[in-house]
């Protein structure tokens, strides 16, 4: 502008410049300064029109950068303690259900299974033993029992007319003693009569005694019948140890099973947090597992934009991994706690200053199966329409 008027000066001053070349010049300032209203008028337009349409984007939608890729992870640890022989498994690798991720040395374990096999294997001999000696006795004292008792009974019988001999003996002698009172009978028949009877008390006697035997013999047969008794009660008793041998055998070869530890899902080795030849403890944590096919978005909404949203609705997704790629998803879920509910350090505000802070809750979107690779933990951007807006 000093430039033009310098030259405008000039041209006043030099009496050479006529009155058209005046004019041009004239024309042309005016006409430089309509463009230049004309572009700002433009720049102007264009930023209100950029302006409302931000504007009216952010008023027909929820977005939100805090979000991220989810998966269920998997946490591997270890039951059993001890040494860890083979580790074939690396950071990144994918693994396939029931592959093997982890083994720990189990030689002393083996070792104790095979002791407790050989107890149980001995402690069956035992019983297999005591249950043929048990026939052995049952067989034998079956028939012994059956003789014994049909002696008893002869011996029964025995005593009993022993016992009616004896008694017909006694009462002759009684009856010949007093006919030897009134002299109706001799000396000499008085003295048959009582040996007579001293004969058939002696039979009887040897009856009774006879009888005693048998039925001392009939109660050892018995006894040894009762034997069997003691025998099977020994035999429980060794069953009983066996089954608890048994229990110890079974968490031995558990113990052993634990010893190899395996995937239960096709997935991929997030992270491993220990080397072969490192002594690990039970529970101790040995590495992470996820299945890459199962991934969705978790995203913190704000919980002023939260009566926005319901299940089903359709989501874009942005991932900063992949910037030239467009994602979609759903909606799956809607959380019913703010996340400040899971945190570890409550702020119970003990000192009665409040600052008022919008929550968070957190939102599932299931992702809609795309070919490329997603992991867990990359960030991504949502934007959700709102219906009707």
């Amino acid at each position: 502008m000093p430039d033009e008027g310098r030259m405008d000066q000039g041209h006043a001053q030099d009496p050479s410049l006529n009155s058209d070349t005046q004019s041009d010049v004239t024309r042309e300032r005016r006409t430089g300064v309509m463009v230049r209203n004309v572009v700002l008028l433009v720049v102007v337009m264009a930023a209100v029109f950029g302006t409302g349409r931000w504007a009216y984007w952010q008023w027909s939608h929820v977005s939100e950068t805090d979000a991220r890729i989810a998966a269920d992870t998997v946490a591997i640890s270890s039951r059993v303690a001890g040494w860890i022989v083979d580790l074939p498994v690396t950071d990144g690798e994918k693994v396939a259900a029931g592959s093997l991720l982890v083994e720990i040395d189990s030689r002393n374990a083996k070792l104790q299974l095979t002791e407790y096999a050989a107890r149980i294997a001995g402690l069956e001999s035992a019983r297999a033993q005591i249950e043929s000696e048990i026939d052995l006795i049952d067989k034998t004292s079956t028939s012994r029992i059956e003789a014994v008792r049909s002696h008893a009974d002869a011996a029964r019988v025995a005593v009993k007319s022993s016992r009616e001999q004896f008694e017909l003996a006694r009462t002759d002698f009684e009856r010949t003693r007093s006919l030897l009172k009134d002299q109706i009978v001799s000396r000499r028949r008085v003295d048959q009569a009582q040996n007579e009877m001293s004969l058939a008390q002696e039979r009887h006697q040897r009856a009774q005694a006879d009888l005693a035997a048998a039925l001392a013999d009939v109660g050892e047969a018995e006894a040894e019948r009762g034997q069997m008794t003691v025998l099977a009660r020994r035999m429980d008793a060794l069953g009983h140890e066996q089954a608890e041998i048994a229990a110890q055998r079974d968490q031995q070869a558990l113990d052993i099973a634990d010893r190899t530890i395996k995937s239960l899902i096709d997935g991929v080795v997030s992270e491993t947090f220990v080397d072969a030849g490192e002594y690990v403890s039970a529970g101790q944590r040995l590495m992470l597992i996820h299945n890459p096919s199962t991934v969705w978005v978790e995203a913190n909404i704000k919980e002023t934009d939260i009566r926005h949203l319901s299940p089903g609705m359709t989501v874009d997704i942005s991932l900063d991994a992949y910037p030239d790629h467009s994602f979609s998803g759903t909606v799956a879920r809607i959380g019913e706690a703010a996340t400040s509910e899971f945190a570890l350090l409550p702020n119970p505000n003990p000192s009665g200053n409040f600052t008022k802070v919008t929550q968070r809750l957190p939102v599932r979107i299931a992702l809609t199966p795309s070919e490329v690779p997603l992991r867990p933990g990359m960030m991504a951007v949502v934007n959700i329409p709102i219906p009707g807006r």
